[in-house]
């Protein structure tokens, strides 16, 4: 509870894939998840990081980057994310950060980073260009990367892997799905 009551009450079990999510996260290793279009793998994604941030992670800092080639998908997904937290009543704070944030919420997030922070390549490049960068990532668990096939061959894709290469520095026990 109450994540066994939130799927109970939509008539959902969890899936395969989904609890592959929760044992990699419980192993602490890299997960690489596919499922069918409609396969609830946004969930997938982020049901780990729901659970341990219910157990008593929330508020200690970043746990959780999502990190989109398309803001307008980082937003649809902070706006799908606040459904489950809502329903649940979970106290996990979650924001979006894309050009398009204003001035005032960006130094805030920066100040006091919220449980889960949905970005871009750029955005994620300019926030680990600070010189309190460390502090910042510092508690980060999880990179979720989405619609990545988007960044294989292009420039933007290359300043992902850069700032990949830069979390792993300051955030080592971070792990990517």
């Amino acid at each position: 509870e109450p994540f066994a009551g939130w799927f109970a009450g939509r008539g959902w079990t969890l899936r395969a894939h989904q609890a592959a999510m929760l044992r990699a996260a419980r192993d602490d290793v890299d997960a690489l998840l596919i499922a069918p279009t409609g396969g609830g793998k946004t969930l997938g994604g982020f049901l780990p990081s729901l659970v341990e941030l219910a157990q008593g992670a929330a508020g200690q800092g970043l746990h959780t980057l999502y990190v989109s080639p398309l803001k307008a998908l980082s937003t649809d997904v902070g706006r799908n994310l606040a459904a489950p937290v809502q329903e649940m009543d979970l106290a996990i704070r979650h924001e979006v950060r894309t050009g398009d944030t204003p001035q005032n919420r960006r130094v805030r997030q920066r100040r006091d980073p919220p449980d889960i922070l949905m970005t871009t390549p750029e955005s994620l490049a300019l926030l680990l260009s600070y010189p309190d960068a460390p502090r910042f990532f510092g508690r980060l668990r999880r990179v979720i990367l989405d619609e990545i096939h988007a960044l294989a061959d292009n420039k933007r894709g290359a300043l992902l892997s850069l700032g990949l290469a830069r979390l792993r520095s300051v955030s080592p026990g971070a792990r990517l799905v």
